[in-house]
């Protein structure tokens, strides 16, 4: 295969813009089948209580409802995403843990019947002691939510590497400081929505989701059903950001309706039942203890991270751990000590994010910047100096493959004059810098690979099958994209079929950051199998060495004798005719440490590779009003090759719209166990008129395993935004901060501590 490439690397229009532009696109709440029922869900009105009874008996009997369950109607498994972490049954039986929680629901020929029956099922509550603050809920004597974690520590991470304790006492400079963030709303456009249609014995479902085959697996064993028995069909996703990333209640109040009323049934919840009763995203306290010597290099780090994790523990280990791995994969910790509790709240759950960490992550890098100011050092030679680089190993023992992160460092330092302007800063102007890894593809046992299958049809046009999942970052174009630069065919003559359990195998789905890296690996190395096929009918049909063949613009051509050529159709009829289609499997399985574990084994390679990012923030702050405003901001991201660099540069966009706009203002508000802003009107989220002007930057470091050199595409940006937003406030008030969001009230009080921005 030629090494000029044809259309990886180029900025080509996504496969999916014109569905979603022209409303062409259909997502589940648009799902319309015959005799269908409209699902409602009664939710807990406590934060804590014993069920001592539900009755369903009044619901049954209002006319055109056709179904009605509890937690009775269900088999008592419970789920976890590991075995140690099974506590969620979904629908519970013995008692709720947060305000909205699921307990009952109908399943009408319209809304307003099943609104009317949730009215008459009666719940017996007795309420019980809670707890709302995590700090508190660690507490002896605090209400114990589950009893298998005493004092309410869901998870413990505990990773201690060199002499922590040694090196923070020779250290030229030890600095500790504390930082908080308030959890967030995923705020994706598109509320939750489920359908499931049970016919026959098969379940069918569709819902927004990170990964089919990990909800198929989930709802088989709530449900007690073979697993070839459930099967999740493709459907559009109107955003995700790690929200969509587990089984919900929905999906299992709706499969037990279907099944109960054998109609199909949609849940559709309403923009307060997305905030109050589906996976939001973690509270954090995190404490920061930094040792650097006289030169700024890092000797220690030892950390101790209070993560606020509601009521049970969906993705309690990875969610603990995450923030800490994608540091230590940035900068060289001699020594660390990591400390992080997942601890349970009677809040609703909690779940994964693709800014996870934020108070965690900016705490660090304000931090970094404050230092280096007291050593008259500068923040950007810091970083350098402490950077990871392609050959070195993380603390934790993971090999970096290939290394971006030095050359974002520059590049975003240069493009905005962050030397010049840093130790220059005046009444509220400021510039902050952050930087960050992240790996790609982490361990999921055997869901860490992927497969796919590519047939070649007799038009010479080609159908890949593959687990790959979108939840609207352009994974599906960009496997497309990769098969049409292997099979030398343009993009709109492949067809796509993906997430669906029962057409593809397995794939770690929108997770992992895995979607190019292992996902796409899959479908090239399939393409390339199939390539092969073709390349050797041609080669005995041209007369010429297989080696000596290329395929572009639909055609087979000898590259040192260009007349020589072929349609590829041909060569597909004439496997055809040999009895002998053209049709090829392929897999990937990313060298990781399959053995490493978050909690137990906590060490090994943690991913394939990493991506590195470096984001710049330029702030103005209102000294009267204490708003924050973010005129510009530059990012510059390592993402081995691009694939389609627009598409990258369009999740970096995002990525500072959800992650560095959303600093200043993104927040959820509580009044024991309430959300007090579970909509769009008092959950601020940013629009255009508060976005700065962005400036994008790609690196390109060629990764050797990923597809044509491909990593992730946007993550590293979304990680560092908060860090480089909130080092940007330190630089104008010569400050840290204590608590994200920045909100002006809290900005003020910055001010009024250091008695006005510095002159």
């Amino acid at each position: 295969m030629s090494d000029d490439l044809n259309i990886v690397g180029k900025r080509v229009v996504r496969s999916d813009t014109l569905a979603k532009v022209t409303g062409q696109a259909r997502y589940t709440a648009d799902l319309k089948f015959p005799n269908m029922l409209t699902a409602k869900v009664l939710r807990s009105p406590f934060p804590h209580a014993r069920i001592l009874g539900i009755d369903l008996s009044r619901a049954l009997k209002v006319p055109g409802v056709k179904a009605a369950i509890s937690g009775f109607d269900a088999y008592g498994v419970k789920w976890g995403v590991f075995r140690y972490t099974q506590d969620h049954a979904m629908l519970p039986t013995d008692k709720v843990r947060y305000v909205g929680e699921d307990v009952a629901a109908v399943a009408a020929v319209d809304e307003e019947t099943a609104l009317e029956a949730l009215s008459l099922i009666k719940v017996d509550y007795e309420p019980l002691p809670a707890v709302f603050d995590p700090e508190e809920a660690m507490q002896e004597g605090a209400p114990q939510i589950h009893e298998a974690y005493q004092n309410n520590i869901n998870i413990h991470v505990h990773i201690d590497v060199g002499d922590v304790d040694r090196a923070m006492a020779e250290a030229f400079l030890v600095r500790e400081d504390t930082f908080k963030a308030a959890g967030e709303a995923y705020a994706m456009m598109e509320p939750y929505a489920v359908v499931a249609s049970y016919a026959n014995g098969f379940l069918e479902l569709w819902m927004p989701n990170a990964g089919p085959h990990v909800r198929a697996k989930a709802l088989s064993n709530l449900l007690k059903m073979p697993l070839n028995r459930v099967r999740v069909r493709h459907i559009y996703s109107g955003g995700a950001f790690g929200g969509r990333s587990e089984v919900s209640p929905g999906d299992l109040v709706a499969s037990l309706l279907s099944i109960k009323a054998g109609r199909p049934v949609k849940l559709v919840l309403s923009r307060e039942e997305n905030a109050t009763s589906t996976r939001q995203i973690h509270d954090m306290i995190a404490t920061v203890k930094t040792g650097m010597s006289r030169d700024g290099t890092i000797v220690a780090k030892d950390y101790r991270v209070i993560y606020d994790g509601g009521a049970y523990s969906s993705t309690g280990p990875i969610a603990t751990s995450i923030p800490f791995y994608v540091y230590e994969e940035c900068y060289r910790f001699p020594n660390v000590r990591y400390n992080g509790y997942r601890v349970l709240t009677n809040k609703g759950i909690r779940g994964m994010y693709g800014c996870h960490g934020r108070a965690f992550l900016a705490g660090n890098e304000s931090q970094m910047d404050l230092m280096a100011k007291e050593l008259g050092l500068d923040p950007v030679d810091v970083r350098l100096k402490n950077g990871l680089s392609s050959g070195e190993m993380t603390a934790t023992k993971s090999l970096i493959t290939s290394c971006g992160l030095a050359q974002t460092i520059a590049r975003a330092s240069e493009s905005t004059h962050f030397k010049e302007k840093w130790p220059k800063a005046k009444r509220g102007k400021g510039i902050g810098m952050g930087c960050i890894a992240i790996m790609c593809g982490f361990p999921m046992g055997f869901r860490s690979g992927s497969a796919c299958y590519v047939k070649m049809n007799d038009d010479g046009q080609a159908t890949i099958v593959t687990g790959v999942v979108d939840n609207g970052q352009g994974n599906e174009s960009v496997v497309i994209q990769v098969a049409s630069e292997v099979l030398g065919i343009p993009m709109e003559d492949i067809n796509l079929i993906n997430a669906d359990t029962e057409a593809t195998n397995l794939d770690p789905g929108a997770y992992s950051q895995a979607a190019t890296f292992v996902g796409a690996n899959a479908v090239r190395v399939a393409c390339e199998n199939a390539r092969r096929k073709i390349t050797a009918i041609a080669a005995e049909k041209l007369g010429v060495p297989a080696e000596d063949l290329d395929l572009k613009d639909r055609m087979v051509f000898s590259m040192t004798t260009p007349d020589k050529k072929m349609p590829v159709r041909w060569i597909v009829r004439e496997a055809f005719f040999r009895g002998d289609p053209i049709a090829a499997t392929g897999s990937y399985f990313p060298k990781i440490d399959i053995e490493r574990e978050w909690v137990s084994r906590p060490w090994g390679q943690m991913a394939g590779t990493f991506s590195f990012g470096t984001s710049v923030a330029e702030v103005r702050i209102d000294s009267h009003t204490g708003r924050i405003t973010v005129p510009r901001f530059t990012a510059a991201h390592d993402c081995g090759r691009p694939i389609n660099p627009m598409a990258v540069e369009g999740q970096m966009e995002g990525s500072i719209q959800q992650a560095g706009i959303a600093a200043i203002m993104e927040g959820n508000l509580w009044d024991h166990g309430f959300l007090l802003n579970p909509d769009l009107l008092e959950y601020k989220v940013p629009l255009a008129c508060d976005m700065p002007e962005i400036d994008t930057i790609i690196i390109s470091s060629m990764d050797p395993e990923g597809p044509f050199g491909a990593k992730e595409g946007g993550l590293t940006i979304r990680m560092n935004a908060y860090s480089a937003i909130a080092c940007a406030v330190t630089n104008a008030t010569d400050a840290l901060f204590t608590e994200l969001p920045l909100t002006p009230d809290r900005v003020l009080t910055i001010l009024e501590r250091k008695k006005g921005v510095k002159k």
